[in-house]
């Protein structure tokens, strides 16, 4: 991430700017002192990872919930050769007149919702 000597050379307001505005962190310690903030900016990804370790913030779901995942994914079910069609022309930029482009819309906004879902599944499973 960061070297100590890379850090040293910076300023206070650069320091500071760096750890409150650029990764939102704290320094630790005094904050008018140059070390508080350099301690902060070099230790912050041990302990990021560390906390990975213990469980702790943003987490892996629990396979039920996974699953729920591949069961909604399969309940969607999957375009037909005219849906296909309309996604293709939508993606394509063009738009169906009203009120038909009620419908297309939808049925695009299903389609990104699926493939999220889906990419979604993709990272869970190599994790």
């Amino acid at each position: 991430m960061f070297t100590r000597t890379e850090l040293e050379v910076k300023s206070l307001r650069g320091l500071r700017d760096l750890c409150l505005i650029q990764y939102g962190i704290q320094a630790i310690g005094n904050p008018a002192d140059k070390a508080s903030y350099i301690n902060a900016l070099l230790t912050f990804p041990v302990i990021a990872c560390k906390q990975v370790s213990e469980n702790k913030g943003l987490k892996t779901p629990m396979l039920s919930q996974v699953q729920a995942l591949e069961a909604t994914l399969e309940a969607m079910g999957t375009p037909t050769p005219e849906q296909s069609a309309l996604l293709k022309m939508t993606m394509e930029g063009r738009k169906l007149e009203y009120p038909a482009r009620y419908s297309q819309e939808k049925l695009f906004g299903l389609y990104r919702v699926k493939w999220h879902i889906d990419t979604a599944l993709e990272i869970l499973r190599m994790l």
